[in-house]
């Protein structure tokens, strides 16, 4: 949203969850969980460029499984706001932080690109990311990114995940 929260942080702060709801929030990978567990909930990806244009990606379903899985994340039923599809390479991946890796890339993709994510072998969406002000090609694919709509190179200006109970 602004930069003020630092996003690259170890496991046991996104299993917690931190910022403050006010403002750049991490709800926290256990209250996700719990959450999701055991309902049909859907997940809507807003987000805002620097230029003012805002568009959206809805998932019709989404979930979180427990810290024994990893938080594997399931997430399906795309459907666009303008945005793209940048969630569903993501699907079925466990959440890795700095200190602890479960992508299948050869090297730990939350420190390769200074995030936290469900990365794969690395990331389509980063929104954990390092927040830089829009276009910038001297450091590819560390910003807040949705590659879909903007590429590697572009960071955004807010990037917001919300979910609900589908109805």
């Amino acid at each position: 949203m602004d930069g003020s929260v630092n996003f690259y942080r170890p496991w046991d702060q996104y299993k917690r969850g931190f910022g403050s709801a006010a403002g750049e929030y991490w709800l926290g990978l256990d209250n996700i969980h719990h959450l999701t567990k055991g309902r049909k909930v859907e997940l809507l990806v807003q987000m805002e460029d620097f230029e003012g244009k805002s568009v959206f990606a809805r998932y019709t379903l989404f979930s979180v499984g427990g810290e024994c899985h990893g938080y594997l994340l399931k997430v399906s039923g795309f459907k666009n706001g303008g945005a793209g599809d940048a969630m569903s390479y993501h699907n079925g991946q466990k959440f890795t932080t700095l200190d602890k890796d479960q992508d299948a890339f050869g090297k730990n993709c939350a420190r390769t690109y200074l995030g936290a994510f469900w990365y794969r072998s690395c990331h389509y969406a980063n929104p954990n990311g390092v927040y830089r002000w829009g276009a910038d090609k001297t450091l590819s694919a560390l910003g807040v990114e949705w590659y879909q709509w903007k590429g590697n190179n572009y960071s955004l200006k807010s990037i917001r995940m919300e979910i609900r109970p589908v109805q």
